[in-house]
């Protein structure tokens, strides 16, 4: 592609396995949890529970769970998030490359593809709505390592959130209200956020704010009374206190307290993975009819959903001004 701009937009995304098999779950993982953003302990401490234990046993698990919702042009993180760099691509007219965090493509080969493109500036935007250092951060440290050996920098600008972009809010009030007009309103609306643990947010990292923030405007938005409306966190792993309410909990806990239609939304994931579709999706789902509920939904994620793809064109021009 070839266009009168000397800039481009490097989105990112976490990362997904190459395929859903034992090795492929296993490789994803070692370099996923090897991260010292998303795991902190010592090394020395660490390396050998994470080879020794979690890997071994965790990788074969985690594969079963990938095969269920593998699509047919590969997974489910993969194929919205090429989605939406193609999209944007289009309607910008301007070069946009796709890099993971950890895995295939990776931002090296993401910096690489604008590069030989005559990017000399380039907007990173990591596709987290709400600051973590887990993620937003994580993808910071990934793009300094890659340019330590680069002669030329290019100009970089980094977006760091849109927790409470308008039209983020906005896309995902849509399409709420979208599901809802196919099916009917729920009892009760749960927005389920990837959890972090306490600590990290003890020590500073902003995410849990700007969770509560999304929270609160999306129901100021679809004008959803509090009572009706709530949040929590999902993924818990380990063994110390994260975030919460933890989500499992809290859908039992409605179930119980005889909610009879829960519909719950994913605001912190960008696209539709295996956090949703399987442990929200199908998990989750089952532990409320399990303890009495009798409809569970997941609202899709954004994906590439035309609001979305507006959203995320709208930022680019506000981070790309004088460019």
């Amino acid at each position: 592609m070839t266009t009168n701009n000397n800039y481009g937009v490097l989105l990112v995304n976490l990362g997904t396995p190459d395929a859903p098999t034992t090795a492929g779950v296993k490789h994803f993982l070692a370099e996923f949890l090897h991260d010292k953003r998303v795991v902190d302990m010592t090394r020395w401490l660490w390396c050998p529970i994470l080879h020794g234990i979690i890997l071994p046993i965790r990788s074969p698990k985690v594969a079963k769970l990938y095969q269920s919702v593998w699509m047919d042009e590969g997974s489910p993180l993969m194929v919205y998030s090429r989605r939406q760099q193609q999209a944007l691509q289009q309607t910008l007219n301007i070069p946009v490359a796709l890099g993971m965090t950890y895995g295939e493509p990776s931002i090296q080969s993401g910096l690489q593809l604008l590069k030989q493109q005559g990017c000399k500036q380039i907007l990173v935007l990591p596709l987290y709505p709400q600051y973590s250092a887990t993620t937003t951060a994580a993808v910071f440290d990934r793009i300094a390592k890659e340019l330590k050996t680069v002669p030329e920098l290019p100009e970089l600008r980094f977006v760091n959130h849109y927790y409470d972009h308008p039209d983020y809010i906005a896309a995902l009030a849509q399409s709420a209200e979208t599901f809802w007009a196919e099916r009917g309103k729920p009892d009760y609306l749960l927005c389920s956020y990837h959890g972090i643990p306490q600590r990290y947010a003890d020590n500073g990292d902003p995410y849990p704010d700007h969770c509560h923030q999304t929270t609160v405007l999306l129901a100021e938005s679809l004008d959803m009374p509090r009572e009706k409306m709530s949040m929590s966190y999902q993924s818990i792993f380990g063994r110390e206190e994260w975030l919460k309410p933890y989500t499992e909990a809290t859908i039992k806990s409605l179930a119980e307290k005889g909610i009879k239609r829960l519909d719950v939304m994913c605001p912190a994931f960008s696209v539709d993975c295996l956090e949703t579709l399987e442990e929200i999706a199908e998990q989750c789902k089952e532990v409320f009819i399990e303890a009495g509920g009798k409809e569970f939904n997941l609202i899709p994620c954004l994906n590439d959903n035309p609001a979305h793809i507006l959203m995320m064109e709208s930022l680019i021009k506000q981070h790309t001004q004088g460019w």
